[in-house]
């Protein structure tokens, strides 16, 4: 059967060991997490769990109905990819010395990233946006000097 990429969105109490219950249950039904942004609602007493995990349907069902039964969880909606917004910050430190600048900056301009750090010998950029354009932005920087990556995790939201 074919693995289906799951994005969901969790309303918490906001109190402490809540994200600990939600991870550990998904971590002993064999699930591993490809990306968990948590972040405070409009409501203090609420937060917002998004998990990015694959797996066959009817198992991503059983998990979503699992973690629905966590007397701490609020609700709990799967995100239509289709009816849904989602964005990820990345940050990249690339060694750049001033004879790849001007390339580098053209890409920095096409998919309007920042350049929030400059030195001598490095720059670090910034991009906000779906995940496929970061993986894009990435795969041209490929052929630059990369020393590290900072991705955030995907979070969203419907539209």
């Amino acid at each position: 059967m074919a693995l289906k990429k799951e994005v969901v969105s969790v309303y918490v109490e906001n109190t402490a060991n809540v994200l600990t219950r939600v991870v550990s249950l998904i971590g002993r039904r064999g699930f591993n997490i490809d990306s968990l942004t948590v972040s405070a609602t409009n409501d203090p007493m609420l937060s917002r769990i998004t998990i990015v995990f694959e797996g066959e349907t009817l198992t991503l069902q059983q998990l979503i109905a699992q973690i629905e039964k966590l007397e701490v969880v609020k609700s709990v909606k799967a995100l239509d990819m289709n009816k849904s917004f989602f964005r990820e910050l990345l940050m990249v430190k690339l060694n750049a010395d001033k004879t790849q600048r001007s390339a580098i900056k053209e890409i920095v301009d096409i998919y309007r990233a920042k350049i929030i750090n400059l030195t001598r010998s490095d720059m670090v950029l910034e991009l906000t946006g779906s995940p496929d354009k970061l993986d894009a932005f990435l795969d041209l920087l490929e052929c630059y000097d990369i020393i590290d990556i900072c991705r955030t995790g995907i979070t969203g939201i419907e539209k």
